[in-house]
C-alpha cells in the first residue's frame, strides 16, 4: 500500500554485508542473502532523517542474482598487537528497490512543531535525487552504496515469477528509546523471513510476527529546538526549500 509520503528509491553497489550483529563482534562474517529492515533503514536515515519522524519500510525488490564472494580480511587483534586474517562472505553485485514511508515519532511531542509533511516529503525526495545527505553503505562500513530515484514497480528483477523462497529466522532490526518510549534497548527477529516473487514486505516494529529479546537499558537523547536541534532551519534545507518553491 502506497502512503501519501511515500518516498521509491534503488541502492547499489559492489559489495554488501548483512549480517547478525551477533556476530559481528569477531571471527568470521557472513552476510544475509536479503537485507534487514534495519539495514534499509539506516540507509534511508542516511538519505534523510529528522528525530520528529521514524522511517518505515514497506517493501524491498531485490533486482539481482543474489551472489556471494568470500575475501580474506586482516583484522586487528584486541588483546595482542598484530592482526588475523578472517574471511568474510559478502553479496556482491547488489541491487534493491526501496519502497518507505514516514510516520511522526509520537514519543517526541518536544518537536511536534517541527511536523510539516509536505516540506519533509519533498525534501526527503530531493535528497534522494542527489544521491542522500550522508554516505550509504550496504550493511558495512567497507560496502560503498549508491541512491538513484526511482518507479518502484519500473524494471525486471531476477526474482520476478520466481514463487516463494524462506529464509528462516533473521534479524528485523532494533527498538530504540525515542522510538519506543521505554528506557531501553531491545533487539527484534522476523521469525519467518521471506521473499515472493522478488519482493520483501517486511512486518512493522510492533508486528506480532516479530519476536523481541531485550539488550540494556538505555534512555533516548533529548533535543531541545534552537539548542541541539533546528528542524527545516538548517541552511542546507532552507536552500533546497527555496529552490523547489516549496518555503510557504
Amino acid at each position: 500500500m502506497k502512503h501519501r509520503n511515500t518516498v521509491e528509491f534503488m541502492v547499489y553497489g559492489k559489495y554488501a554485508l548483512f549480517s547478525d550483529p551477533i556476530t559481528r563482534v569477531g571471527g568470521e562474517k557472513l552476510t544475509y542473502q536479503i537485507p534487514t529492515y534495519q539495514a534499509i533503514k539506516g540507509i534511508l536515515e542516511s538519505v534523510y532523517w529528522k528525530p520528529t519522524f521514524t522511517w518505515y519500510i514497506d517493501e524491498v525488490r531485490v533486482m539481482n542474482k543474489i551472489q556471494t564472494q568470500s575475501k580474506g580480511v586482516r583484522r586487528l587483534k584486541y588483546a595482542n598487537p598484530g592482526n588475523d586474517l578472517s574471511y568474510f562472505t559478502y553479496l556482491k553485485d547488489v541491487c534493491y528497490k526501496v519502497r518507505a514511508h514516514f510516520e511522526w515519532n509520537e514519543h517526541r511531542p518536544e518537536l511536534e512543531t517541527d511536523r510539516n509533511e509536505n516540506k519533509h516529503h519533498n525534501i526527503a525526495k530531493r535528497m534522494i535525487e542527489r544521491g542522500g545527505r550522508r554516505d550509504i553503505f550496504l550493511g558495512a562500513r567497507e560496502c560503498q552504496g549508491y541512491v538513484v530515484q526511482c518507479d518502484f514497480d519500473e524494471g525486471t528483477g531476477f526474482y520476478d515469477n520466481y514463487g516463494e523462497i524462506d529464509f528462516g529466522l533473521m534479524v528485523h532490526g532494533f527498538d530504540y528509546p525515542d522510538e519506543t518510549g521505554k528506557d531501553e534497548m531491545s533487539i527484534r527477529l522476523w521469525k519467518n523471513a521471506k521473499m515472493i516473487d522478488g519482493k520483501i514486505t517486511f512486518p512493522k516494529p510492533n508486528s506480532p510476527d516479530l519476536m523481541k529479546r531485550f539488550i540494556k537499558k538505555m534512555r533516548k537523547k533529548e533535543f531541545v529546538r534552537g539548542e541541539n536541534f533546528i528542524g527545516l532551519d538548517e541552511p542546507e534545507l532552507i536552500t533546497i526549500i527555496e529552490e523547489g518553491g516549496e518555503g510557504k
